[in-house]
């Protein structure tokens, strides 16, 4: 099945990845660890990277959902999201490792498509969690419905400046489907239910706080009657968030919109300087794609799609227990 076109789915530094074997959390280079005890099943999960809280948080559900079915699995991403050749050559040495099954996320859909041909000829299992390659190898994908999260967020920015004025994005990929859909969730919503709001300006900052901040401030100074900005994800939002904070503006003068949990976009929630985000489960995303690798592995069915799901928070849900049991701090 093809899942690239699906509307329902930053400087160069040495490459990081934690490798698990099971339920252990024993660090690794890239592709280090177990690839199995030999009695045991062994699945291989590539993701987009390591710098941000989600990709632990997505390791963590992957790990407990590996322990609950007595699975072996490894877990490894490039140290940015930028480094899409790093993480092929990661996907390709799982394949030579022969595993049970692969859990692929997508940094660039198109250039994963000559390796997952290579899986599929091997007879190896491709799962997607997060963001899918093109092609017609993967059998699942596990993820955000993220153009239904963009548009959550257009829902929040709509109320929170009245209905009205100019707004603008600093997105974090013009390339993998979850940059592209939640920025076009965002900008389709907008433009489909309020008139009145304008969206002066989207740039993208690949996901790295700096140059989201640089992008942000250039912003905030071409567009004098700015009243909100929406960063598509942690990265991306935190760069907006020390903007703000490096131009001396009062908290709340500007609207900011984020995407993900980690601590520091939840900091700025608590002390006004953001007003919410969307959050994703990011738990579950990693136990779903391991569940799906396992069955696939066996023959089993497994769904095309396991939306995750997107949830609203702010300051005032941030207690609440079904928001707190999808944060990613």
């Amino acid at each position: 099945m093809k899942f690239g076109k699906k509307a329902a789915f930053a400087a160069l530094v040495v490459t990081a990845a934690i490798t698990v074997a099971g339920c252990s959390s024993n660090g690794g280079s890239a592709g280090s660890g177990s690839e199995g005890s030999g009695d045991k099943m062994y699945i291989a999960l590539v993701s987009k990277g390591f710098q941000h809280q989600f990709w632990q948080a997505v390791k963590k559900g992957a790990e407990e959902k590996a322990a609950e079915l007595g699975v072996d699995i490894t877990f490894e991403g490039p140290a940015a999201e930028t480094e899409v050749d790093a993480q092929l050559q990661m996907l390709q040495t799982a394949i030579d490792k022969t595993p049970d099954a692969i859990a692929y996320a997508a940094l660039d859909p198109e250039a994963c498509v000559p390796y997952l041909d290579k899986a599929k000829a091997a007879d190896i299992p491709v799962v997607y969690f997060d963001a899918p390659c093109d092609g017609d190898v993967g059998l699942s994908l596990a993820a955000t419905d993220s153009k239904v999260a963009g548009a959550l967020a257009a829902e929040h920015m709509a109320e929170l400046i009245g209905g009205e004025g100019e707004v603008a994005i600093v997105g974090h990929s013009q390339i993998n489907s979850t940059g592209v859909e939640r920025r076009d969730g965002f900008v389709e919503k907008i433009e489909s239910d309020y008139p009145d709001i304008e969206i002066v300006d989207i740039q993208y900052g690949d996901g790295d706080h700096l140059k989201s901040a640089d992008i942000a401030k250039a912003m905030i100074a071409a567009h004098p009657d700015l009243k909100g900005i929406y960063g598509t994800n942690e990265g991306s939002a935190i760069g907006v968030v020390n903007a703000v904070n490096e131009l001396g503006l009062e908290k709340g003068e500007l609207t900011i919109i984020g995407f993900d949990s980690g601590a520091a976009q939840i900091n700025a929630i608590k002390d006004g300087t953001m007003a919410g985000a969307i959050t994703q489960d990011p738990i579950g995303i990693g136990a779903q794609v391991v569940q799906a690798a396992y069955d696939a592995a066996n023959g089993d069915s497994v769904d095309e799609f396991y939306d995750t799901g997107s949830y609203w928070y702010d300051k005032s849900n941030l207690e609440d227990e079904k928001i707190a049991a999808v944060l990613y701090q």
